[in-house]
């Protein structure tokens, strides 16, 4: 299922969502200028978990506990960028919204923090760097989940009445499409733990997801202000 925009306005420009949209097109982009130099950035500038767990660099580049914040500008190609992008969009303005701009800003920090450190308590031996935005993304869809469970996402989803070889466009509610993204991200996650590292790093998903619903929900219990964002 491929989510394509959502019917849930918003009543602020997301300028925040803007910047880190921006930002991570930008980088992608001297990425793109680097050559034979890129799997060098990735060691400098990715998540490396063995430097975190042992409190050094191995590799160089910024200091190890920036590393989570950098590597959230990272992309290994056109269609992690393109994924990644696409769900900022569609999810990321909402929330700006609903937290504000400063407060959205941290949020997004955070959750890239807790992602990327679910995944190093899960391979925390590795050497092989972690670069991607969907840590932090995640923590947006955790947080428009608990914020908009009944908000109306246009979704491209296959047709299996003719066994998925056609495409159809349907709403689909977005506590069932990112609650069955959580499940699907949880279930290749065990699944794939025997990996010593490598491929997708789904424990970062699940951590991202569950750092954004906890914070959110904290922030909402404690600021009643929140309330009038809530979507039933």
């Amino acid at each position: 299922m491929l989510p394509l925009k959502d019917e849930n306005r918003t009543y602020t420009r997301p300028y925040v969502n803007y910047a880190i949209l921006a930002v991570n097109i930008m980088v992608f982009f001297h990425e793109l200028s680097l050559g034979r130099e890129l799997n060098r950035f990735f060691m400098q500038y990715g998540v490396i978990p063995w430097e975190i767990t042992h409190f050094r660099n191995l590799f160089g580049g910024v200091p190890f506990y920036l590393k989570p914040l950098t590597s959230m500008f990272i992309h290994g190609g056109w269609g992690h960028i393109v994924g990644n992008m696409l769900y900022l969009w569609i999810f990321g303005d909402n929330v700006e919204d609903a937290l504000g701009h400063i407060r959205y800003l941290f949020f997004y920090i955070i959750t890239g923090y807790a992602a990327s450190l679910a995944q190093v308590l899960i391979h925390p031996s590795s050497t092989i760097p972690n670069i991607g935005a969907s840590g932090a993304i995640s923590g947006v869809l955790g947080a428009y989940f608990y914020l908009y469970p009944h908000a109306r996402v246009l979704t491209l989803v296959p047709d299996f009445l003719f066994f998925g070889f056609f495409y159809r466009l349907v709403y689909i509610p977005a506590f069932f499409l990112i609650g069955f993204w959580f499940i699907y991200q949880l279930f290749l996650g065990i699944i794939t733990l025997p990996a010593r590292g490598g491929g997708i790093a789904f424990f970062a998903h699940i951590g991202g997801f569950i750092a954004g619903y906890l914070i959110v929900k904290w922030y909402y219990h404690n600021f009643t202000g929140m309330r009038r964002y809530r979507s039933w």
